[in-house]
């Protein structure tokens, strides 16, 4: 046969036919061609008339319809024979269970690999993990990594990628200089994982060192790790740097990477830069997708034009055709809000053709946050709450409003309601980068090597600060608080705690003293209210260059 033979199976199989050498291994690979050329009754048909099927016959027929519930039912037949598994059959099932979300499946499957000792072969173990993952269980995917002797560079992509879609992005930065310590070769799907986890901690000095790795090994040329580094750059502000990796794969960008440009502008509310990009994007034959729409409705909330926010959601519905998403509404919501229009924006949320959800508002609460609206903010705090009646995000932002205006009667009740109610404040963290690693903290965690020396800045720090006129209102704050919390937690709350350590480790910049107590002084704003009604609730974020 000629290499033009080979491209149909049919032909293939009409050879084996004519020449009668159609054995058992012809046709098991026959099954797997014919269901990638997308002959799956043929595929099935051919099955059939094996003799005595094998595992991989029936291995081939099960990834002949993977990631549908038929790849189940063929493995059900497939033990009443009865057969065993091997891992190359295990791996396509869990793929299935993962695509299908079959949980419950997928545990006795696990359960069964057990049994057979193929839950720490590769193949099985790697699969594994994607499942665990996909179906949101990323401590499972953790522990059958750490269970798997031989991990190769399938294995610790899966549970990178995992990891970093599960929001557990420091372990899935962490993982990632496992495996490079470990020479495990890195893959397109490793370094996009890890950096799309470095760009959701906004960790600057982990991008870079993924980039610089990425431009090692070859991997910046790939679409993939390009949109990553695109989507990464973007996240820690450093647009300049993401738009130069977007310039140089331009050629090959899909509209994905298109997306991911624009989307980190549209974070900073550059509008011009994102309308440019996406008429630039049309130009080029690209079609705009929701994401695109989505970026641009981002970029005008976020420049708070409320009436430019308006006319795109219109062109999106009616000049192209496609239908807007609950996300996009909330970027209307937020718009109007933000101009101040707090009623038109409730009525926006009410009769859109979504049913308003956690997000839609808690947009309308942060605008009324920002314009000091308390008695709206309670009313929105109130429709989380009707959504979550343990959310205690919605407890925190209205008692922040109330003591903010002074009403610390209302905030006494909202702490009162919370604990009649059971419900806890989830503890704040705030993370720093030094040295490309990401130190995390809890407000008064002394758990860090350098404790000692942390405190000390933080008491230096304190001082100094009150030097210049920051005085808490300490008498206040510890009679609304709950019984056991103390001073420190206004003095030793995560995100000093973070800012002093990147002061004893040399991280932060020489004007760091100056911005801390520029920040802190009394009248600081918003910050200093937060800490007044819950001391012990932030999540301040420090980025890569000490803050």
């Amino acid at each position: 046969m000629n290499s033009a033979d080979t491209s149909d199976p049919r032909r293939i199989h009409a050879h084996a036919i004519k020449t009668a050498n159609a054995d058992r291994s012809l046709l098991n690979n026959l099954i797997t061609l014919y269901s990638k050329s997308n002959f799956l009754s043929d595929a099935l048909r051919l099955f059939h008339r094996i003799h005595n099927p094998n595992v991989v016959s029936w291995t081939a027929l099960i990834s002949a319809h993977s990631n549908t519930p038929l790849s189940l039912r063929h493995f059900v037949s497939m033990l009443r024979h009865p057969i065993l598994p091997n891992q190359r059959t295990l791996a396509s099932l869990f793929k299935s269970c993962a695509s299908l979300s079959s949980l419950s499946f997928g545990l006795q499957l696990h359960s069964l690999s057990l049994k057979l000792s193929l839950s720490t072969q590769p193949f099985t173990a790697s699969a594994l993990v994607h499942f665990y993952s996909k179906t949101r269980h990323p401590d499972d995917a953790r522990k059958v990594f750490d269970e798997t002797p031989h991990r190769d560079e399938v294995c610790y992509a899966s549970l990178i990628v995992g990891l970093a879609q599960n929001s557990r992005s420091i372990d899935a930065v962490s993982y990632f200089g496992d495996m490079r310590k470990c020479y495990v070769e890195s893959t397109m799907y490793s370094v996009s994982g890890a950096l799309s986890a470095a760009a959701e901690l906004a960790a600057l000095e982990q991008c870079r060192i993924i980039h610089g790795h990425a431009v090692v090994t070859g991997l910046d040329r790939n679409v993939f790790v390009g949109t990553a580094l695109v989507d990464g750059y973007g996240k820690c502000g450093l647009l300049l740097e993401a738009r130069g990796v977007f310039n140089e794969l331009m050629p090959g960008m899909n509209v994905i990477g298109w997306n991911a440009m624009m989307a980190g502008f549209a974070q900073h509310g550059d509008k011009n830069s994102v309308v440019e990009l996406f008429g630039s994007m049309e130009a080029r034959g690209l079609v705009p997708d929701e994401y695109s729409f989505l970026a641009i409705l981002t970029a005008f909330c976020n420049a708070g034009l409320a009436k430019a926010t308006e006319e795109w959601l219109s062109r999106m519905r009616f000049d192209y055709r496609l239908e807007p998403w609950l996300e996009h509404y909330t970027c209307l919501v937020g718009a109007i809000g933000r101009a101040g229009r707090l009623e038109d924006a409730e009525r926006v949320a009410m009769t859109m053709p979504f049913e308003p959800d956690a997000a839609v508002w808690r947009a309308l609460l942060s605008t009324c946050v920002h314009l000091g609206n308390a008695d709206m903010a309670w009313t929105m705090a109130k429709r989380l709450l009707e959504l979550d009646p343990h959310d205690d995000s919605a407890y925190v932002i209205a008692a922040n409003v109330f003591a903010g205006a002074g009403r610390w009667d209302e905030v006494k009740e909202l702490r009162k309601t919370m604990k009649d109610r059971r419900v806890r404040k989830e503890g704040g963290r705030s993370w720093i980068e030094v040295q490309g690693k990401v130190h995390v903290f809890l407000a008064g965690d002394r758990r860090h090597k350098r404790t000692e020396e942390i405190f000390a800045k933080l008491a230096e720090l304190m001082e100094e600060i009150e030097k210049l006129g920051y005085v808490p209102c300490w008498d206040e704050v510890l009679h609304e608080v709950e019984e056991g919390e103390k001073r420190e937690a206004l003095r030793h709350h995560s995100e000093k705690l973070a800012v002093a350590f990147g002061l004893v480790s040399g991280a932060a910049p020489p004007d760091a003293l100056q911005d801390l107590q520029k920040n802190n002084v009394a009248g600081s704003g918003f910050e200093e209210r937060r800490g007044m009604a819950f001391p012990e609730m932030e999540n301040g974020v420090v980025s890569g260059n000490g803050f």
